[in-house]
């Protein structure tokens, strides 16, 4: 376990962020969202990595990722599972995504351009769910798609106030869910606002 703990944080200090923005990109080694256009932001360097650690990715996960934005939590996503999918809404964060997600050499990444609420149903059950918008609540769709034994990481609650809970389903698809933080992230569009 610590070990994977450490592949993780090195991994994550030698990404860089810089690469995933295409404008403030002296802002890049701030530990600070920043804006990415669109409404949206780059998440905090430091609550990029804490996310990730508590996902707990195996290198046999199927992951789905709500909220491709820039694709750098997509990119420690793809390093330490064996694959990600990946849902984003705003077509040209998409696009822009895929391009340096290929340019950095992943072909475990698949891309949808979609609602992410409702997550990526053809390819489920998923192993790990990491979602990088506030939902007001944990959408249903989700939880379904989560297989048994699985671990999800989202943020709940208003645009004011919101937890960052770990949602664990057990073998018996039993639901248990986790505060681990109190964070601010953009809306999740969709049934879920």
């Amino acid at each position: 376990m610590k070990n994977k703990e450490q592949e993780i944080r090195t991994y994550f200090h030698k990404l860089d962020r810089s690469f995933f923005m295409d404008s403030f990109k002296e802002m890049a080694s701030f530990d600070e969202a920043v804006p990415i256009g669109h409404e949206q932001t780059i998440s905090q360097p430091s609550l990029v990595l804490e996310m990730t650690l508590a996902l707990d990715l195996e290198t046999d996960s199927k992951v789905l990722e709500i909220g491709t934005g820039s694709g750098f939590q997509t990119a420690l996503l793809a390093e330490f599972a064996a694959q990600v999918y990946t849902v984003e809404r705003i077509e040209e964060l998409h696009h822009r995504a895929k391009d340096r997600l290929g340019e950095l050499g992943f072909g475990n990444i698949s891309f949808k351009l979609d609602d992410g609420s409702m997550g990526w149903e053809e390819n489920a059950p998923y192993n790990r769910i990491m979602v990088t918008a506030a939902a007001s609540v944990i959408p249903n769709e989700l939880l379904d798609q989560l297989a048994a034994g699985g671990k999800m990481i989202i943020p709940v609650g208003s645009s004011f106030s919101q937890e960052l809970r770990l949602v664990e389903k057990d073998e018996n698809g039993k639901i248990h869910s986790t505060l681990l933080n109190h964070v601010r992230f953009v809306p999740l569009k969709g049934k879920y606002e």
